[in-house]
């Protein structure tokens, strides 16, 4: 799969990585922006046979339960409780904790339209499990996928913000009108 993952990535779809994964960091959030296509999924588990690393990510637990719920298991997913009953943070960085392997990824719009604003979660699962924040640009505007330096959370929530936009100042979603 691997082969053919990097055949299919780099032959056919002519697209580039800028930046190493940070294969020796067994536990963080990355966050991949934009989010604005369904294609996204289908890229990120390309790259990750390519990569050859674990990457996980959450969904709501009934995706588990039903029929398709191997294949959420199978492609790295973790079920979580997203009812308003729960604390969806403290969830989260219990299974960072359960787990010697967990790189969760999430898109910080939290959906695939226009955002101005992007939803903090991220950061505070980040900081609540101790553990980095890697940035994973999905930029279809130049064909590639761009990867940071784990980033540590501070005290500076304003400052972190600023240095995470930074990154992917630029970058175009499959759907560009739809892009950060």
């Amino acid at each position: 799969m691997h082969r053919i993952a990097k055949f299919i990535y780099f032959n056919l779809l002519k697209w580039s990585l800028v930046g190493d994964f940070p294969s020796d960091v067994k536990k963080c959030v990355i966050i991949v922006v934009p989010h604005t296509s369904w294609w996204d999924f289908i890229l990120g588990l390309l790259v990750r046979k390519i990569w050859q690393e674990q990457i996980n990510y959450i969904g709501k637990k009934s995706l588990f339960d039903s029929p398709f719920g191997w294949f959420f298991k199978w492609t790295g997913g973790a079920p979580i409780d997203r009812s308003k009953s729960s604390d969806t943070v403290t969830a989260i960085a219990k299974i960072f904790k359960e787990r010697d392997t967990f790189r969760l990824t999430i898109a910080p719009e939290g959906t695939r339209k226009k955002v101005t604003q992007w939803k903090t979660g991220f950061y505070f699962i980040a900081k609540a499990a101790n553990v980095p924040i890697v940035m994973v640009a999905f930029d279809f505007g130049n064909k590639q996928i761009k990867v940071s330096p784990p980033h540590f959370p501070t005290e500076d929530q304003e400052s972190d913000f600023k240095t995470y936009e930074t990154f992917f100042k630029g970058v175009k979603g499959k759907v560009p009108e739809y892009s950060y």
